[in-house]
Formats: C-alpha cells, structure tokens, sequence
C-alpha cells in the first residue's frame, strides 16, 4: 500500500482516540455578490453549512486552504457575519483532544500574541480553525495585514503560512498529536505564482521536518497557487513538492475534485476541494460542490465528500448553432435564434427544479448560462432584453448568454478606439484565466505605434490595474502615474532639457527602462 493508503478500520470507534478527524475546505469567497439584492447571502450561508458539518461530525478541528474571503478588504457585514459564525460554532466547553506540540512563536510568528487559540486561557474554543490566506484575501498595504489577521488577533482563527520573507521562504510544521497519531501540519499562503515558481528553481523554498522519528509523521500540506499551467512559470509544478509529503491539499483551483488522486512521481496524494461558490460562470464552477471529511491514522488516511446542500445550483451549457436545423439566411434568424435560446434555458431551469435539495437554506432561482457560437452568419439579439423574461427564474437574467465565435485571425483597423482594444484585452472571460498584468503587456506590444504608452511602463501600469481589479486599491492607478511622472520630471530637471530636446530624452528614458525591465526578466529565468 503507498503512504497515506485508505484504511479499512477507520471507523472502529475503538480507535478514535487515535484517529484525527479534519473538515477540509478552501475557496469559500465570503462577501462574493453581497451587493447582489438575489445573492447576497450566499457565500455565508454555505459557510455557515460548512461549520455545521464539522460540528455534526465532531471533528477535531476545520482545515481552510485559503480566499476565506472574496475580497482584499472585506466589508464590516462580511467580517461581522463570519465572526458571528465562527464564534458560535467553534466556541465551547468540550475538551480538544489532540495536542499542540510545535512552538507556536513559530507557527504565529506574525501574531502578537502568537499561541493556539484553544490554549488561549483567554478563550473557550472546541473547535478550532486553522486556515492560509489566499490570494484574494492575502496580506497587503500598512502592515502587510490581512482579514486573517483580524480573525487570528480576536483568537477565533490560527492564522498560519505567512511567511516573513518572499525571498528564503522556510515552512515550519504545525506539530499536532492525538494518541498514537502524529500529524504534521504545513501551510503556504498564497504568493505571486511566477515569484514562488521562480523560487523553487531557485532552490528558496524549504519544508523543515520534525527532528526525530520523522517517518512516524503524518505529513499534510495546503497550498493556495495555480495548479493548471495558466503559463510558462504562471503555476507551481506538482514535482517542485517535496517527496516526503502524505497528502497536499489544494487552493485556489475552484473545480471540486475532492477525491485524492496518486502522484506516482512524487509519491503523494493530492486533494483539490474547490470553492464553495461559483465565483464565475464556467464549466469547473458546475461541478456538484463538496468538502472533504479527512480522517488521518498514523501514516493511513481517509477522505470522504460531503455534499454541500445550499449551494445556489449552477447549470451550464454549449450550442453552436451550426448545429442546429436554423438558417443564418433566414430573414427571421435572429427571433428563432432567440426562441431556441430560450427553450434550452427553460431546460436547464427544469432541470434545477428537479435537482433541488431540498434544503430550506438552498436557493430557489438557479445561476444558468448558456454559451452560444454564432459562428457562420448568425446575428446576436440583445441579452439583457432577453434576460427580462427570466428575472423571476433565474439569479443572473443579466448575462444569461454569452455569445462566441470560433477564432479568426484578427486585423487591426486604424481607426479603432485603444479602449475598445484594451477592452477585449480585458474582458472578464480573459480575466478568469489569465492575469491583468500578462493582458495589458499583451496588448501594449501588439498594438500599433499610435497607441504605445509614452510615460508610464507597461509593467507599472499592469501591476496597478492588477491591484485596482484584484485587491479593490481605488488610488493604485493613480499613484503609480504621481510616481512615474515624477522620476521623468526629476530625470527632466536634472539634465536640463530643453523644450526641443524634450521628444529625445523621453525616447531616451523610455529605451532604457526597457532595457533595464529585459535584464530584470532574464536574470528571473536564470
């Protein structure tokens, strides 16, 4: 049997004493569609689901691997709402039965007061939740703080995987033991994929080990970074893991596959949870969402689904009207078109109906797309008129469809706005699988001359439309042209140029901040 193998004994309520039982989730985006008057209440609802399961299940203690919540800066009802959640499920009098054996001035090497919370005298947990940040919700601005930090300050969450250097990143466990069984523990917070790629090849990111016995180890890892290839050095390789490791449970991807699969390169398995709620309207957000009840036995484990029953259901489908009996030629084309939309739609709203839980707490009105190729001469109609009718079925009438077309080489005409340009740049299907700032580079070096940038870089401005989008920083586009008009301005001044040198000592400071951006870029892939 390969390590961290399924045992058959699991349930023997002899050797529970022995057993760690982990509610496993990741991705629960709390405060995602809060201002949606439909949706508001979704993500909190699920989550308040998920902390139920673990109290049904009495486990020891919930593992959350990351994007807690959606945003950078979540509002007060997402902050107050999770901290009323947390503080009415995880708080107690029943003893926690595994103990904390690593020292915790390590482990919360960011918290002021760095101590497990329910060893905390201070407090009366039962059920404690241990969780990394993510990459919507990591640490950022004054403080490098985050929500987390909140959360671990008020003793309701153990905030770990925060490491205090992005340039020597050593990962030390989270020692636990419950009877005979010892887990260690280990956690990376989400960082910038191509830095930490650029890091494992460099040999800077190091897992420490228990001292002794280091084999009788139950070794569990939870990661929040891209796990498909979104790129050349834009995800973290499976073989970059070090061999030694049981189990890696991973964030960030939101497709729920929960069951463990083999690496048989590596030696390990890998558990990818997903989210527990569609964050976009694509096929990985339609899989069925689940959590993963982890039980651990000394060096076997368990990993059973959970389904989540108050999930809003989300229902997605592909037609390519090439397909279908409909003409392009027809002058009644687009009405048919609309009419034959508008069955499959009322499918997939049949179908919700028949599928509905059954669970109070579980939405009526369905999300539902449908993914429509007009290619071959078919016209559009306009979605949002069409959605109308749907207002009292659906919970997204407004972007119901969405229209495609098979790719076509592209020409560039002169007389096209750089904003419509840049608008299909970033457009938000581009934006769920690639980042800002690989877009905007994107369009910056395939567009004409015309439309160039003359003053700001195009890494500087891709880097703050990223925080912009990303991390809701209102002032970053704003800042970073204050601070690059002023190198220019200084560099300016300090050279004395003049007005008829202007043109050249722009084309100048422009050449060699391109060059320098080369140099920083090559010496990154050495």
């Amino acid at each position: 049997m390969p390590k961290g193998g399924t045992s058959d004994t699991r349930d023997d309520p002899e050797d529970e004493e022995n057993t760690f039982k982990i509610l496993v989730a990741t991705d629960c985006h709390l405060g995602y569609m809060e201002k949606d008057s439909v949706r508001t209440d979704d993500s909190l609802n699920t989550f308040e689901e998920i902390l139920q399961h673990a109290q049904k299940e009495k486990v020891d203690f919930v593992l959350l691997g990351g994007d807690l919540y959606h945003d950078n800066k979540p509002s007060r009802k997402s902050l107050h709402c999770s901290m009323a959640l947390l503080r009415q499920y995880c708080m107690g009098d029943n003893p926690v039965q595994f103990e904390f054996l690593s020292d915790p001035s390590v482990n919360f090497s960011t918290n002021p007061f760095p101590v497990v919370n329910y060893a905390d005298p201070n407090m009366n947990v039962d059920m404690p939740v241990f969780s990394i940040h993510g990459n919507h919700d990591d640490p950022a601005g004054l403080g490098n703080l985050c929500a987390l930090d909140v959360l671990s300050i008020a003793g309701l969450v153990n905030y770990f995987g925060k490491s205090p250097s992005l340039e020597d990143v050593k990962i030390s466990p989270i020692l636990l033991r419950k009877g005979r069984t010892k887990l260690a523990l280990y956690g990376l917070g989400s960082i910038r994929d191509e830095r930490l790629h650029r890091m494992f090849l460099q040999g800077k990111v190091s897992m420490l080990q228990p001292k002794e016995n280091r084999d009788s180890w139950f070794n569990l890892f939870v990661i929040h970074q891209n796990r498909a290839k979104h790129g050349e050095h834009n995800y973290i390789p499976e073989q970059f893991l070090n061999e030694f490791i049981d189990l890696v449970v991973w964030g960030h991807e939101h497709e729920c596959l929960v069951d463990p699969v083999w690496n048989p390169t590596q030696n390990f398995f890998i558990s990818q949870p997903g989210s527990s709620i569609a964050t976009s309207l694509s096929h990985g957000e339609a899989v069925k969402k689940h959590v993963a009840l982890l039980q651990v036995r000394n060096k076997e484990m368990k990993c059973t689904k959970i389904p989540l029953e108050t999930v809003r259901q989300f229902y997605i489908e592909d037609v390519c009207l090439l397909d279908t009996d409909l003409d392009p030629a027809d002058v009644h084309a687009e009405k048919k078109v609309e009419k034959y939309c508008a069955a499959k739609i009322e499918e997939l709203i049949s179908k919700a109906v028949d599928e509905h839980s059954g669970n109070p707490k579980q939405p009526k009105l369905p999300l539902v797309r449908l993914r429509v190729d007009y290619s071959g001469g078919f016209s559009t109609f306009n979605v949002n008129r069409f959605g109308q009718q749907f207002s009292n079925k659906v919970a997204n009438p407004k972007d119901l469809i969405l229209f495609n077309k098979k790719k076509e080489a592209r020409t560039k005409s002169d007389d096209t706005k750089p904003g419509e340009d840049l608008g299909d740049f970033l457009r938000p299907e581009a934006l769920n699988t690639q980042r800002v700032e690989d877009l905007v580079k994107e369009y910056f070096t395939s567009t004409e001359k015309a439309k160039q940038l003359e003053l700001l870089s195009e890494k500087g401005l891709g880097d703050a439309i990223r925080e912009f989008v990303e991390k809701k920083e209102n002032d970053a586009i704003q800042e970073l042209v204050k601070y690059q008009l002023g190198k220019i301005q200084t560099s300016l001044r300090q050279r004395n140029t003049s007005e008829d040198h202007l043109r050249d000592e722009l084309d100048r400071i422009k050449d060699e901040r391109t060059k320098c951006q080369r140099q920083k870029e090559q010496q990154k892939l050495k």
